[in-house]
Parts: C-alpha cells; sequence; structure tokens
C-alpha cells in the first residue's frame, strides 16, 4: 500500500488538467494544437482555415465542426511534455455552445483565458471568467494575435482589471503592437526571444534569445522599439503588481503571456510557465466531506456523455473526471447513484477522434467509459464503503425554446431515441406540457445555433427528419416548493407550465417581468434558475 500511496501522490504532482475559455474567433483550437505540436503528440498543426491543405483542427471530430470551423462539443487530449502529464478540456468557443463549457470548467483545476488583442475582453470572455471564478480556480491569460495589430498592453492590463475584476502580472512583455510585432521581452528571465514566423505557424519556431542589453538587440530591433520596451519594462517594475503565485493560485492574480497562436511567437514560453504555476489536482467537496487525490481509494465523475463519437458504431461514451486513487483497466466500482457495481472494461484516452485504450490512470485524467446507458450527468463512480457523492453539475437555464416532433411519424421511435440521447449529453433540455398529449416535445437550448446541430444529428445519426416551431420563450424557471401543484398557480397568460425530463415542474416564460408577476401573485413561490443534475423535488 505504501508503494501505491507513492505512486498516486507523484502521479497527481506532474498532472495538469486545464480547460482553454475564449470569445469566438479569437484562436482557442488553434492555441490547443499549437500546445500539442510543442508535447510531440502531432507534427504538423492544422489550421480551422487551411483550406488548401485541406486540414481540419485535430480537436474538431464532428462533421458540422469541420463544414463550419466551430468547435460545438469540448474534446479531451493528454499528452507529455518535459515530465508532466498534461490534460488540455478543448471547450467551444461559440457562446451558443456555451452549456458545455461550463460543464467542462467542473473537471478543470485551472483554466487558460485566450484574449484577442485587438478586441480586448469580449462578452462571451466574460461570462466564462465569471464561471471560473465563481469555482475559484486559477486563471491564466494568453493575449493572442499579436501579430497583427492590437490594443497597447497597457491598455489591455486595464480592460482586465476593470472589466473582469482580477489584476494581471505581464510575464512577458510584446515588442511591436501595430502590426510589427518582434517577438518578447521574458520578464522572469530579463531576456529578449525574437522569433522567426516558423512555416506559417504548423511547426516549431526557432528563437534569437539575448539580454535586453545586448548591443545586438539594439540593431536588430532599432533604437526606438528598443527604447519603448526599455521604458515599458522600467514602468511596469515601478508601478505594477508584484508577483504572487499564492494570488495566482487562490485566483486573485492572473499571470498574462503575449504572443500568436497562429505563428507560434511566444506559445513555448507560456507552457513551460503555466505548468510550472498552475495547481495539480486537489481536494474535491462531497457529500463526506473533502476527498484527497493522493487517497489509495479510487473515485470520479462523470461531466459529459457523447453519443456516436463514431457513427458507424452508434457508440455512446461517459466521459469521467479521476478525483482520487488509481484506475486500472477492468477494475469494479459502485456506481453510487444506483448503488450498484460498475466493471470499467473498455476505458479509453483520447486525440480528438483517435482513441486509445488505457491501463491506468490517475487523478486528473479524463477516461472515456463505454456507457450502455447507465451513466448521467454528475454520476459519481466510488471504490470503497460509504456513500461518497460529489456535488452536482449545474443546469444552466434554456434561452431558446421551440416545438420539435419527426417530420415523418413513422420514424417516432428513432426520434425519442435521439432525443433521449442527445439529452443525456446535455446538448438540450428537454420539456413537456403538463396534461396534453407527447405528439410534440418542447426543447430549450442555451444558444439558437444548437437547433441547428440539433436537426443536422437528428438527420445524420437518427435519420430523422424534425418539424421545428420556434417558441417565444426565453426563461425555464424550476419550481422549489416540495407538492406544490402548479395548476393551482396564478400566472401571466404568457407562460407555460412543462415538466422536465426528470418529472420536475417548471415553468417556461417570455420575460422578466413574467417572472416577477408569477412570483408577486404567488407569495409562495420559490423558483431557481440554476439546478444541479441531482435536484429533486417531489411531485403533487
Amino acid at each position: 500500500m505504501p508503494d501505491l500511496k507513492d505512486e498516486i501522490k507523484r502521479e497527481v504532482s506532474r498532472r495538469k488538467t486545464f480547460a482553454i475559455i475564449s470569445h469566438p474567433d479569437a484562436g482557442k483550437t488553434t492555441l490547443t494544437e499549437k500546445l500539442l505540436l510543442y508535447g510531440g503528440a502531432i507534427r504538423l498543426a492544422g489550421s480551422v482555415k487551411a483550406r488548401k491543405a485541406n486540414k481540419y483542427a485535430v480537436s474538431d471530430w464532428m462533421e458540422i465542426e469541420k463544414q463550419r470551423g466551430i468547435s460545438v462539443t469540448s474534446s479531451v487530449m493528454q499528452f507529455e511534455y518535459n515530465g508532466y502529464c498534461i490534460n488540455i478540456l478543448d471547450t467551444p468557443g461559440h457562446q451558443d455552445f456555451s452549456e458545455d463549457t461550463y460543464r467542462t470548467l467542473v473537471a478543470a483545476d485551472s483554466a487558460v483565458m485566450l484574449i484577442d488583442g485587438a478586441k480586448g475582453v469580449e462578452a462571451q470572455t466574460i461570462k466564462l471568467f465569471h464561471v471560473c471564478k465563481m469555482r475559484g480556480i486559477p486563471i491564466f491569460t494568453f493575449v493572442n494575435k499579436m501579430d497583427r495589430a492590437s490594443k497597447d498592453p497597457f491598455e489591455l492590463m486595464e480592460e482586465i482589471e476593470q472589466v473582469l475584476g482580477i489584476r494581471s502580472y505581464p510575464m512577458n512583455w510584446p515588442i511591436g503592437t501595430e502590426g510589427d510585432f518582434k517577438g518578447i521581452y521574458n520578464r522572469k528571465l530579463s531576456q529578449i526571444e525574437l522569433f522567426d514566423g516558423g512555416s506559417h505557424g504548423q511547426t516549431q519556431v526557432s528563437s534569437t534569445v539575448g539580454k535586453v542589453d545586448d548591443k545586438i538587440f539594439a540593431d536588430l530591433l532599432g533604437s526606438h522599439y528598443h527604447e519603448k520596451l526599455c521604458e515599458d519594462i522600467e514602468l511596469l517594475d515601478l508601478a505594477g503588481d508584484e508577483f504572487d503565485k499564492k494570488k495566482i493560485r487562490s485566483g486573485e492574480l492572473t499571470p498574462m503571456f503575449f504572443g500568436s497562436a497562429m505563428t507560434n511567437f511566444g506559445v513555448q514560453p507560456f507552457l513551460e510557465s503555466f505548468l510550472e504555476l498552475a495547481p495539480s489536482p486537489g481536494v474535491k467537496a462531497t457529500s463526506n466531506g473533502e476527498i484527497d487525490p493522493e487517497s489509495d481509494k479510487f473515485s470520479g465523475f462523470i461531466f459529459k456523455i457523447q453519443a456516436n463519437m463514431n457513427p458507424t458504431h452508434r457508440d455512446r461514451l461517459a466521459f469521467l473526471r479521476v478525483c482520487s486513487g488509481k484506475f486500472t483497466k477492468g477494475m469494479t466500482v459502485k456506481h453510487v447513484n444506483t448503488g450498484k457495481d460498475v466493471r470499467l472494461s473498455q476505458p479509453q484516452q483520447f486525440m480528438a477522434q483517435e482513441r486509445t485504450i488505457v491501463e491506468e490512470a490517475y487523478p486528473g485524467d479524463i477516461i472515456g467509459l463505454f456507457d450502455p446507458g447507465i451513466f448521467n450527468l454528475g454520476d459519481t463512480l466510488y471504490q470503497g464503503n460509504g456513500n461518497v457523492r460529489f456535488e452536482g453539475i449545474p443546469i444552466f437555464p434554456a434561452e431558446f425554446f421551440a416545438r420539435v416532433s419527426p417530420a415523418d411519424t413513422m420514424k417516432r421511435k428513432q426520434f425519442i431515441k435521439g432525443i433521449d440521447q442527445l439529452s443525456e449529453e446535455g446538448a438540450i433540455q428537454v420539456f413537456k406540457q403538463i396534461d396534453i398529449g407527447i405528439e410534440a416535445l418542447i426543447i430549450g437550448v442555451v444558444g439558437a445555433l444548437q437547433f441547428e446541430v440539433l436537426e443536422y444529428r437528428l438527420k445524420n445519426e437518427y435519420g430523422v427528419s424534425l418539424r421545428v416551431q420556434n417558441l417565444p420563450f426565453r426563461h425555464a424557471r424550476w419550481i422549489e416548493n416540495e407538492g406544490l401543484d402548479p395548476r393551482k398557480l396564478n400566472l401571466p397568460s404568457t407562460s407555460i407550465i412543462v415538466e422536465d425530463k426528470e418529472g420536475r415542474n417548471s415553468i417556461l416564460f417570455e420575460n422578466e417581468w413574467s417572472i416577477r408577476m408569477a412570483e408577486e401573485r404567488n407569495k409562495d413561490l420559490k423558483l431557481i434558475d440554476i439546478a444541479t443534475q441531482d435536484f429533486k423535488v417531489k411531485k403533487y
């Protein structure tokens, strides 16, 4: 047993599990690929927009992602670098798929916030940042696209503080921000790193490195750039925040890096600093107190379910975050939510659509489990006695709703199967109006583009064409009162009463005014907007 404990401790200390968050088009998938490139996981990075080479991003596996050039699901990739074992959770950048990102952040120990140097802090970045802040996880900032004209770096620092409410510490400093990017100044090493463009960012770049006062840099940069750099460094040292590892770990201070993922400027220095500063897997809260990752008892939770990753095999995978102990292929664990023992016989790890069977895994690792239909989002798997249960995964309120039915009534069975599987993935929320038939279901989504994905996937994966009728509702609220008959409520005429998939009573509203009206008319009514997967209320 001491040997196992030492092994787990060693493996935990070298693991870094993080998510990349950003606004659409900030270059998230590109940065992911460049990290994989430096980790030796791929030899050539495929740009999302590289049509000539007919390459698609390695982390985009779904056909619709390749066609649209966007990520609509979270992918998981693991690679080794300098003795570290790195798990990247690449999340959808498009705001219409942000719920998948919210859930994925539950499985991350830190986050990399990617910002477009020209656009600064954007709307989706703000939303995702607040989810990270809510969870108290450390945030590392990479300011991307510095090879193009961008905002003044001091202006970006001020924007991060004012808009997001977090102080920043630049780990490096850009040289040239008007589309004349020359490289970066590494503050820790007090040296300039000049880069060439590499092969359009598809391979690792070489760099010229040296101290800021080396005469060669005054000549290479020219007096204007060299003098400005020296002034900026002096100002940063005098007026900037102090470097504080404790504040970084608590999420109060974000280390800030400048670079260009497309051309690889600054990616390797960022990766190496990040691995040094980012936390390894820590303790997790459960119904029975905290679980230490170095415990010899295996535990983990399901944070994502994906059907049809391989359409020819009609498979369904549950993504598990290992939280403690050691996972071994074929082990039997307790499925806490059902009380049954489950043998984990086909565990897999991922490089986008490429999979390998995994023999063992440790805290921080993400593995895919073959799911015959027994797992749900938020389920806990545990080895040992006791009813350990990890905190439920949040269900974020849908903002768009439509009445959906199969165009061909003969395909209702396939329609129900497809809807069930996609709702179990968390891609859609399913409601049905109470006291009426179920010929049509009401589907709720966080972003309108998810309806397009729903139609595409039902057509291509289940052979079902849909009839979709958009509804005017914009808010869903769960009724928290036990035993309350919703039919007896005095509600605005524009709202409707529905049940979700778990049979929990909910109300769909058109606007905030309707919600306030319902609460005013029904003084004891308790409505909640963010539930968890294990949220249960007795029916009347």
